[in-house]
């Protein structure tokens, strides 16, 4: 009996594995026309953030606004215009030539007139372009015309704009430096791969706490898209694109042992790669001390020590 038994789980076992995996391959085949939209949507930033940046928007008029109206669309609007103008004051700060003339090579004198012509034009046209802007925005604001309906509360454009710098190129592009600013152990020198982990997280988080509180509230439409592209889309970019690299990093560092503050100091303090001081260290198995985001940028050409040049190889790898 017991053996009949045996036998009999053991059929209805290989019957449910084998109608598992044809109904995966299936699920497969159907989805994987839906996956390649979604990653070349992904793909287009600008376009894949925007949407995210409306949808989110709506989801915090619905909580926040009384009579949402077109709220989510003056405040992106009015956002827009702040980020073009600090993009433009950054660009001015950051700008190195000043010349309006273009020469026809590096060390030439000679200008291009042409290319000189369409340089001037071109910033002639932004700076008035930023001038109209802010003078309109300033002017619409300011008169409040058509802004009868557009009563943003505190607590809504906190949050809103919160997510928008969380998002938007600009922002994004100076959280690094803020997080190298900060100069937190944890990071290693590698906060440009630790800076869209952390963003997208956070996006995703607030993005799905503004669902769970508009179960009740909101219509399931909005709520499936905004659960859509706001939670599933960003999190599949994040496990597939941010995270994975991050964890490449830190799977390949990890091979070798934090530095002590005391190996740090009788070495001086300074990374031999960059020359830069070293709060932070790696120790490789042959006792030099480097950076981690220096020692990661030469295992990547070589799997040498950039001092002595003795391979580093898995088995001599220094554990902490």
């Amino acid at each position: 009996m017991l053996a009949t038994t045996l036998t009999l789980y053991t059929i209805l076992r290989g019957i449910a594995m084998m109608i598992w995996h044809r109904l995966n391959t299936l699920l497969a085949r159907l989805y994987d026309p839906i996956d390649r939209i979604e990653n070349l949507f992904l793909k287009m930033k600008n376009i894949s953030m925007m949407t995210n940046q409306i949808i989110f928007l709506m989801l915090a008029d619905r909580i926040f606004i009384r009579e949402p109206k077109i709220t989510c669309l003056y405040t992106l609007m009015f956002y827009n215009v702040v980020t073009y103008s600090i993009s433009y004051i950054k660009e001015l700060i950051e700008k190195e030539d000043w010349s309006l003339y273009v020469t026809v090579t590096e060390r030439s004198k000679i200008k291009h007139l042409a290319m000189s012509a369409t340089k001037i034009v071109f910033e002639w046209t932004k700076a008035v372009t930023f001038i109209v802007t802010l003078t309109f925005m300033l002017l619409v604001f300011g008169l409040e015309q058509g802004l009868e309906h557009y009563k943003p509360s505190m607590n809504y454009t906190m949050i809103t704009w919160i997510y928008y710098l969380a998002t938007e190129k600009v922002f994004v592009e100076m959280f690094p430096p803020i997080l190298k600013f900060l100069r937190f152990d944890t990071f290693e020198n590698l906060e440009e791969l630790y800076a869209p982990v952390i963003l997208k997280s956070f996006t995703i988080s607030v993005s799905a706490s503004l669902i769970v509180i508009l179960l009740p509230l909101a219509s399931y439409k909005l709520l499936f898209v905004a659960a859509y592209s706001n939670v599933y889309l960003r999190l599949k970019d994040l496990l597939q694109i941010s995270a994975p690299a991050l964890s490449l990093e830190r799977e390949i560092l990890n091979r070798y042992r934090k530095a002590t503050p005391k190996e740090i100091k009788q070495f001086d303090d300074v990374c031999p790669v960059c020359l830069c001081d070293m709060i932070s260290a790696r120790i490789t198995p042959c006792y030099h001390l480097f950076h981690a985001s220096c020692l990661r940028r030469c295992l990547k050409t070589n799997n040498t020590c950039p001092m002595c040049k003795r391979e580093l190889t898995f088995g001599s790898v220094s554990t902490q």
